[in-house]
Protein backbone atom coordinates (compact mmCIF):
# COMPACT_ATOMS: atom_id res chain seq x y z
CA UNK A 1 0.00 0.00 0.00
CA UNK A 2 1.33 3.26 -0.87
CA UNK A 3 -0.09 6.39 0.99
CA UNK A 4 -0.57 9.40 -1.16
CA UNK A 5 -2.32 11.66 1.72
CA UNK A 6 -2.13 10.97 5.30
CA UNK A 7 -3.95 12.38 7.52
CA UNK A 8 -2.14 13.88 10.87
CA UNK A 9 -3.78 11.38 13.28
CA UNK A 10 -2.89 7.96 15.03
CA UNK A 11 -6.26 6.47 14.55
CA UNK A 12 -8.07 3.83 17.08
CA UNK A 13 -10.56 3.10 14.16
CA UNK A 14 -9.80 3.39 10.73
CA UNK A 15 -13.01 3.58 8.28
CA UNK A 16 -11.48 2.31 4.90
CA UNK A 17 -13.50 3.01 1.68
CA UNK A 18 -12.57 1.51 -1.33
CA UNK A 19 -13.35 2.26 -4.92
CA UNK A 20 -13.02 2.88 -8.39
CA UNK A 21 -13.77 6.47 -8.15
CA UNK A 22 -14.74 7.23 -11.71
CA UNK A 23 -15.18 9.67 -10.87
CA UNK A 24 -15.76 10.90 -7.21
CA UNK A 25 -19.05 11.99 -6.11
CA UNK A 26 -20.91 13.90 -3.33
CA UNK A 27 -22.15 10.54 -2.19
CA UNK A 28 -18.39 8.99 -1.67
CA UNK A 29 -17.98 12.06 0.14
CA UNK A 30 -21.25 11.81 2.15
CA UNK A 31 -20.34 8.10 2.88
CA UNK A 32 -16.98 9.09 4.55
CA UNK A 33 -18.26 12.38 6.19
CA UNK A 34 -20.70 10.20 7.94
CA UNK A 35 -18.46 7.28 9.17
CA UNK A 36 -16.24 10.11 10.87
CA UNK A 37 -19.25 10.25 13.49
CA UNK A 38 -17.87 6.87 14.04
CA UNK A 39 -14.24 6.73 12.83
CA UNK A 40 -10.84 8.74 13.35
CA UNK A 41 -9.69 8.52 10.04
CA UNK A 42 -11.26 7.65 6.57
CA UNK A 43 -9.04 5.85 4.25
CA UNK A 44 -10.00 6.47 0.61
CA UNK A 45 -8.36 3.48 -1.29
CA UNK A 46 -7.68 3.21 -5.07
CA UNK A 47 -6.48 -0.38 -6.26
CA UNK A 48 -4.17 -0.39 -8.96
CA UNK A 49 -6.00 -3.48 -10.62
CA UNK A 50 -9.46 -4.45 -9.95
CA UNK A 51 -10.83 -7.91 -9.22
CA UNK A 52 -13.72 -7.59 -11.65
CA UNK A 53 -13.18 -4.66 -13.92
CA UNK A 54 -10.19 -2.80 -16.38
CA UNK A 55 -9.73 1.12 -15.99
CA UNK A 56 -11.27 2.61 -19.01
CA UNK A 57 -11.51 6.29 -20.01
CA UNK A 58 -10.08 7.94 -16.93
CA UNK A 59 -7.10 5.95 -15.94
CA UNK A 60 -5.72 5.74 -12.41
CA UNK A 61 -3.72 8.62 -12.36
CA UNK A 62 -6.64 10.94 -13.61
CA UNK A 63 -8.67 9.05 -10.92
CA UNK A 64 -6.13 9.73 -7.94
CA UNK A 65 -5.81 13.22 -9.42
CA UNK A 66 -9.73 13.81 -8.73
CA UNK A 67 -9.68 11.68 -5.34
CA UNK A 68 -7.03 13.77 -3.84
CA UNK A 69 -8.30 17.08 -5.10
CA UNK A 70 -12.47 16.03 -3.39
CA UNK A 71 -10.82 15.68 -0.14
CA UNK A 72 -7.94 18.76 0.05
CA UNK A 73 -10.13 19.84 2.48
CA UNK A 74 -11.09 17.12 4.55
CA UNK A 75 -8.47 16.76 7.16
CA UNK A 76 -9.50 13.11 8.53
CA UNK A 77 -9.03 12.02 4.97
CA UNK A 78 -6.39 9.76 3.54
CA UNK A 79 -5.49 8.15 0.12
CA UNK A 80 -3.75 5.17 -0.87
CA UNK A 81 -2.95 3.10 -3.57
CA UNK A 82 -3.14 -0.17 -2.87
CA UNK A 83 -1.83 -3.46 -5.26
CA UNK A 84 -4.90 -5.78 -4.39
CA UNK A 85 -8.42 -5.18 -4.96
CA UNK A 86 -10.70 -7.37 -2.36
CA UNK A 87 -11.31 -6.25 0.45
CA UNK A 88 -9.21 -9.04 2.50
CA UNK A 89 -6.42 -7.84 0.38
CA UNK A 90 -6.81 -3.99 0.98
CA UNK A 91 -7.20 -4.98 4.72
CA UNK A 92 -3.88 -6.68 5.77
CA UNK A 93 -2.02 -3.88 3.51
CA UNK A 94 -3.87 -1.20 5.94
CA UNK A 95 -2.87 -3.36 8.58
CA UNK A 96 0.99 -3.74 7.69
CA UNK A 97 0.53 0.42 7.81
CA UNK A 98 -1.60 0.97 10.58
CA UNK A 99 -0.57 -2.10 12.95
CA UNK A 100 -1.88 -4.32 15.05
CA UNK A 101 -4.06 -2.16 16.98
CA UNK A 102 -6.11 -0.31 14.89
CA UNK A 103 -9.81 -1.56 13.82
CA UNK A 104 -10.38 -1.76 10.61
CA UNK A 105 -14.06 -1.06 9.78
CA UNK A 106 -15.15 -0.46 5.20
CA UNK A 107 -17.25 1.60 4.28
CA UNK A 108 -19.74 0.55 1.35
CA UNK A 109 -23.41 1.16 0.04
CA UNK A 110 -26.27 -1.65 0.54
CA UNK A 111 -25.47 -2.60 -3.47
CA UNK A 112 -21.52 -3.19 -2.51
CA UNK A 113 -22.28 -5.08 0.84
CA UNK A 114 -24.65 -7.27 -1.42
CA UNK A 115 -21.70 -8.09 -3.59
CA UNK A 116 -19.11 -8.78 -1.08
CA UNK A 117 -20.97 -11.00 0.86
CA UNK A 118 -22.29 -13.15 -2.25
CA UNK A 119 -18.77 -12.99 -4.05
CA UNK A 120 -17.02 -16.62 -4.78
CA UNK A 121 -13.73 -16.40 -2.49
CA UNK A 122 -13.25 -20.27 -4.00
CA UNK A 123 -13.65 -21.47 -0.57
CA UNK A 124 -16.34 -22.22 1.75
CA UNK A 125 -16.73 -19.62 4.72
CA UNK A 126 -14.31 -17.35 3.38
CA UNK A 127 -16.27 -14.35 4.09
CA UNK A 128 -16.71 -15.29 7.67
CA UNK A 129 -13.52 -15.60 8.22
CA UNK A 130 -12.35 -12.38 6.53
CA UNK A 131 -15.14 -10.43 9.15
CA UNK A 132 -12.26 -12.12 11.72
CA UNK A 133 -10.36 -9.56 10.39
CA UNK A 134 -12.48 -6.26 9.71
CA UNK A 135 -16.18 -5.11 9.95
CA UNK A 136 -18.40 -3.81 7.66
CA UNK A 137 -20.40 -0.18 7.90
CA UNK A 138 -23.17 -0.18 5.21
CA UNK A 139 -25.36 2.56 4.36
CA UNK A 140 -28.88 2.45 2.86
CA UNK A 141 -28.75 2.58 -1.52
CA UNK A 142 -31.78 1.91 -2.75
CA UNK A 143 -32.55 -0.02 0.57
CA UNK A 144 -31.10 -1.41 3.29
CA UNK A 145 -29.21 -4.72 3.41
CA UNK A 146 -29.94 -7.08 5.91
CA UNK A 147 -27.05 -9.26 6.87
CA UNK A 148 -27.52 -12.99 7.73
CA UNK A 149 -27.98 -13.30 11.21
CA UNK A 150 -23.82 -14.63 11.97
CA UNK A 151 -22.88 -11.71 10.55
CA UNK A 152 -24.80 -8.76 12.51
CA UNK A 153 -22.25 -8.69 14.63
CA UNK A 154 -19.52 -7.26 12.16
CA UNK A 155 -21.37 -5.72 9.72
CA UNK A 156 -23.66 -2.57 11.22
CA UNK A 157 -25.95 0.44 9.56
CA UNK A 158 -23.98 3.37 8.91
CA UNK A 159 -26.33 6.27 8.75
CA UNK A 160 -26.07 8.85 6.31
CA UNK A 161 -26.89 12.94 7.05
CA UNK A 162 -28.47 13.25 3.28
CA UNK A 163 -30.09 11.12 1.02
CA UNK A 164 -27.38 10.47 -1.50
CA UNK A 165 -29.30 7.27 -3.63
CA UNK A 166 -29.24 8.54 -6.71
CA UNK A 167 -25.80 10.02 -7.04
CA UNK A 168 -23.19 7.61 -8.30
CA UNK A 169 -20.18 8.08 -10.79
CA UNK A 170 -22.45 5.65 -13.39
CA UNK A 171 -24.82 8.66 -13.12
CA UNK A 172 -22.56 11.39 -13.48
CA UNK A 173 -20.92 9.59 -16.87
CA UNK A 174 -24.15 8.56 -18.04
CA UNK A 175 -25.02 12.39 -17.82
CA UNK A 176 -21.89 13.84 -19.43
CA UNK A 177 -22.38 11.46 -22.25
CA UNK A 178 -26.41 12.69 -22.86
CA UNK A 179 -25.37 16.54 -22.03
CA UNK A 180 -27.45 16.97 -19.29
CA UNK A 181 -26.40 18.56 -16.06
CA UNK A 182 -24.48 16.70 -13.85
CA UNK A 183 -22.21 18.79 -11.73
CA UNK A 184 -24.30 18.27 -8.99
CA UNK A 185 -23.04 15.06 -8.17
CA UNK A 186 -19.90 15.50 -7.65
CA UNK A 187 -17.97 17.73 -5.25
CA UNK A 188 -17.67 21.54 -6.10
CA UNK A 189 -13.89 21.16 -5.61
CA UNK A 190 -13.95 18.62 -8.82
CA UNK A 191 -16.00 19.77 -10.97
CA UNK A 192 -13.50 21.83 -13.20
CA UNK A 193 -11.27 18.54 -13.40
CA UNK A 194 -14.14 16.18 -14.48
CA UNK A 195 -14.80 18.08 -17.13
CA UNK A 196 -11.68 17.79 -18.50
CA UNK A 197 -10.91 14.56 -18.16
CA UNK A 198 -14.49 13.06 -19.08
CA UNK A 199 -15.29 15.59 -21.89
Amino acid sequence: MELIRRAGIVPAKLGILPGSFHPPTRAHLGLARAALAEVDEVLFVLPRLFPHKEYERAGFQDRLRLLLAAVEREPRCSVAATEGGLFIEIARECREVYGPDTELLFLCGRDAAERIAGWDYGAPGAFARQLEEYSLLVADRDGTYEPPPQFRGRVRRLPLAENLSGVSATEVRSRIARGEPWEHLVPEAIVGLVREIYS
